[in-house]
């Protein structure tokens, strides 16, 4: 079973890179990953795999061209190699005027994210859990899904002296229930293993999937909603790509585009990105090398700006936010660990100061109409209840919504005491909040 290549070794075969004599910079960034993936169906598992990568990126300076190249030979012949390659690309490559230069030497402060039991996990073990996760479903439910453990550690120096080395461990289950009509859906995402408590996991699964059985027929039209995390979540995911990256904002392709400083969400509404948190699942630099540290985006409504990396915040004539992504990168930098932050109103406050709405556990098939406006379009899915008189009162066949993200924002009514972690990739994620908001746009219905 792998394990950490470690810090030493990361580092010669960097400089094995950087020191290479004749580019104007060199900058290596080296990512080893590994880890185990277990899944489910109909109760059973059907397939466990296990794999290992190793990748080196590196960038080459030749007077105002740069070059990018790529190897998975993790030796310090093949980091000379990789140099030589993206000296080659830049000598081919337009010139580029607007490169901001390689990262200077910073100092930065990273928590420990590194689990050994996590990192070790045994197919067996991953089994053991997933037991566990499935043991809530009775005769009447089927479960579907996957449990995964995570590993990486990401190191990159460079020929201005920056040195940075990061490892850190992640687990992650997610478990669709299904049987009698009724469909639920649950994840869950921590550094350790031991972080996940897979039978709560399973345990809120099959509530739903028992809750939606017999779901009837709503004509489409706008509700006042209550948008559990996971449904929330796709709301800010899609923010964060099409509204805070700095470059997007300053090309005029950004919601937020000529719109800094402007209310544009309730005044409930405060969000901003933090890798540092322990609350979160980030990496403490950027892909450039730069530390990360919390940028407010939107506070009490009114929109801050956005994330650099080194070519945005050139620019905009200010300094690089640490949001870089790795080479090549013709999108700008964007947020990856967004936190939208909590209110003071449960569940069920929300629920009973709602005459008439929905109860939406999350979407899916997610998807953008109009970025400038930031409508996106998707479907409702594993558990949607209609709301009647301040209570829930019955499930209900999935709904089409076509919805502006700021206007959900500016609706917003209520938001929730206690959030959660939802990811998409390693090293990304958003903690949210349940939200209240009325007039959501409803506009098609489904079968199921």
């Amino acid at each position: 079973m792998p394990g950490l290549i470690g810090p030493d070794r990361l580092r010669a075969v960097a400089e094995a890179a950087v020191e290479v004599p004749g580019p104007g910079g060199v900058e290596a960034l080296a990512v080893h990953e590994w880890g185990g993936l277990t899944r489910f169906a109909r109760s059973a598992i059907h397939q466990n795999t296990w794999r290992e990568d190793t990748g080196l990126k590196v960038r080459a300076v030749s007077k105002d061209r740069v070059g990018v190249a790529g190897t998975n030979d993790l030796t310090d012949e093949g980091a000379r190699r990789a140099v030589a390659d993206a000296l080659e690309a830049a000598e081919v490559s337009a010139p580029d005027p607007r490169f901001p230069g390689l990262a200077p030497s910073v100092r930065f402060e990273a928590s420990d994210a590194y689990d050994e039991p996590t990192a070790n996990a045994t197919p067996a073990e991953q089994a053991e859990r997933v037991a566990a996760l499935l043991a809530p479903l009775d005769e009447s439910l089927e479960g579907a899904g996957a449990y995964e453990t995570q590993c990486a550690e990401v190191a990159l120096a460079n020929t201005e002296g920056q040195w940075c080395y990061f490892p850190a461990t992640q687990a992650e289950v997610s478990v669709l229930a299904a049987g009698g009509g009724g469909t639920g859906y649950a994840e869950a995402f921590a550094r350790a293993a031991a972080g996940v408590d897979v039978e709560e996991v399973g345990g809120r699964a099959a509530r739903k999937a028992r809750d939606s059985r017999d779901p009837v027929d709503l004509d489409p039209g706008r509700y006042d909603v209550v948008l559990e995390p996971l449904a929330v979540s796709t709301l800010v995911a899609f923010l964060s790509w099409l509204g805070f990256g700095g470059r997007a904002i300053l090309e005029g392709r950004s919601c937020f585009s000529g719109r800094i400083g402007e209310t544009v969400a309730a005044p409930s509404i405060t969000i901003y990105d933090d890798a540092l948190s322990p609350d979160t699942l980030g990496l403490p630099f950027d892909f450039e090398g730069t530390p990360k540290r919390r940028v407010d985006l939107i506070v009490d409504g009114v929109v801050q700006g956005g994330v650099h990396d080194r070519r945005s915040a050139k620019m905009a004539g200010t300094e690089s936010t640490g949001h870089a992504l790795p080479p090549p990168n013709t999108q700008g930098a964007f947020p990856l660990n967004l936190f939208l932050q909590p209110g003071d109103a449960s569940v069920q406050e929300m629920i009973a100061g709602t005459d008439r709405g929905l109860l939406v556990t999350r979407f899916h098939y997610s998807n953008v109409v109009h970025p400038r406006e930031a409508v996106i379009t998707g479907m409702t899915r594993d558990g949607t209840w209609l709301i009647e008189g301040g209570a829930v009162s019955r499930p209900v066949k999935n709904l089409r919504f076509t919805q502006s993200i700021l206007e959900a924002l500016q609706n917003t009514e209520a938001v929730g005491r206690e959030s959660v972690l939802a990811s998409e990739f390693f090293f990304a994620a958003s903690r949210v909040p349940t939200l209240r908001i009325r007039d959501f746009n409803f506009t098609g219905k489904s079968d199921h």
